[in-house]
């Protein structure tokens, strides 16, 4: 996420709290559409697990996997691209907490929604 967090563990915790917020509104487009579209809830969460990860961590975990896959034998290389990361020394915890806040963005999504229309079919009968 190219947003000016802080660094260090608060950085960490706002792009959690950001992912968490991006599955949360991920999860209620989805919903909506499968149940326009008659699909199952499986495809709504499943879906929007993998789009608000892709969404909330895409960029830091692909510049981690970046960081371990290519040689950076230069320093002048290294420096070049270290110094296009936010905070290089929390990308990985940062990595994490955002999967982990985008999961339970949705998690949270799912049980919001699921106990309004369970309390809309059970009112119907």
């Amino acid at each position: 996420m190219n947003l000016p967090l802080h660094f260090g563990l608060l950085g960490t915790l706002e792009a959690g709290l950001i992912a968490l917020l991006v599955g949360l509104l991920i999860y209620s487009l989805w919903h909506r559409l499968c149940r326009w579209a008659g699909w199952s809830m499986g495809h709504a969460i499943g879906w929007a697990c993998f789009i608000s990860v892709i969404i909330s961590a895409g960029i830091d975990a692909w510049k981690l996997f970046y960081m371990g896959i290519v040689r950076l034998e230069s320093p002048f290389y290294a420096r070049m691209y270290l110094a296009t990361i936010h905070d290089p020394n929390e990308l990985g915890s940062r990595v994490v907490i955002e999967v982990a806040g985008a999961l339970a963005g949705v998690a949270l999504g799912w049980v919001i929604f699921s106990s309004r229309s369970g309390d809309k079919t059970e009112t119907s009968h």
